[in-house]
């Protein structure tokens, strides 16, 4: 047994233990089939024993490997942490926060707000890609992530953005929520309505109102669901938080004080590499969140009150 490991072959193992294929192991490290046989060999000659059981061109990693595996592969992620803060702590000049983002937050509630990013960080170049899938952080080389859900993902640092459970609100568009003002929850019943059944029944029970509702569209994205509201397709029960600009600046209205929560578990969360958790950019994307939610929160609570009104005899 050799008193140290060859280390530079040992991301090469983890590849192939993943993989277990020595050509899909070579596409994702850039390297030749023949390199890539030539390390893990290379490993097992140094170490003294097989790491794969062979069979023909196919590989299986055997008992050995899986325990070689088990030890590595948290080894390897922690240099790869610690060589990706060392990176991020060298950078002087024009520094660079790569960020995963859910579309609906994205394009109702992030981007609205870029500029002020811009204008108190002009020297940290925020990269959004908007995506619904869970990305890799590590692999797919995103600094952080703003996810929603219970904050239970391995290998990162979760902190919920709020502490409350987000607040689900009647919105519609301005003339429709005009032609309505004043009616009774019973009275949309026959309306149409956008989104899920299960919360419109559970947001009519809340109001008294038992009621079997089949709504016209259901979407998979809550920013399309306000969309369709706000072009006047029906009425959308809607997360406050994403609608928060449209109903600031008139393109939607809230029909109902009457609100019902949201997943109580679920929050947004800010989701970040471990490594990385200090790091200046990202504890200044951290502060901007929470004083921009802090600030969305205010003036929602200013425009609850304010009901949709009739349009008068001599109104526009």
């Amino acid at each position: 047994m050799p008193s140290r490991l060859p280390l530079n072959t040992l991301p090469v193992f983890r590849v192939v233990a993943e993989l277990q294929n020595l050509r899909a192991a070579g596409e994702r490290l850039h390297l030749t089939h023949s390199a890539i046989s030539q390390q893990i060999r290379h490993l097992e000659e140094q170490l003294g024993f097989a790491l794969f059981d062979r069979q023909g061109r196919r590989l299986r990693l055997n008992a050995a490997g899986a325990a070689l595996l088990r030890g590595v592969t948290p080894a390897l992620a922690q240099l790869d942490e610690s060589a990706l803060a060392a990176a991020a702590a060298a950078q002087e000049g024009a520094l660079r926060l790569r960020v995963s983002v859910l579309p609906s937050f994205a394009q109702r509630w992030l981007l609205p707000r870029m500029a002020r990013w811009r204008q108190r960080h002009p020297d940290i170049s925020l990269e959004i890609e908007a995506s619904q899938n869970l990305v890799d952080l590590q692999r797919e080389d995103f600094h952080a992530a703003l996810r929603y859900g219970e904050g239970l993902w391995p290998g990162v640092v979760s902190e919920p953005l709020f502490q409350v459970p987000m607040r689900l609100v009647v919105v519609a568009s301005p003339a429709t929520a005009r032609r309505l003002a004043g009616a009774a929850p019973a009275r949309i019943v026959t309306e149409p309505l956008l989104g899920e059944r299960a919360l419109w029944e559970a947001w009519f029970q809340a109001c008294g109102v038992a009621a079997r509702v089949t709504p016209v569209a259901v979407f998979n994205d809550a920013g399309l669901l306000l969309q369709a509201a706000e072009q006047g397709l029906g009425l959308a029960l809607a997360r406050e938080l994403l609608a928060a600009d449209a109903l600031r600046d008139g393109r939607l209205l809230r029909l109902f004080p009457m609100s019902i929560p949201y997943e109580e578990r679920y929050t947004y969360h800010l989701v970040c590499r471990p490594a990385l958790q200090d790091w200046p950019p990202l504890a200044a994307l951290r502060l901007w969140l929470r004083e921009e939610i802090a600030l969305a929160r205010a003036e929602l609570a200013a425009n609850a009150g304010k009901p949709a009104q009739k349009k008068g005899p001599s109104g526009p």
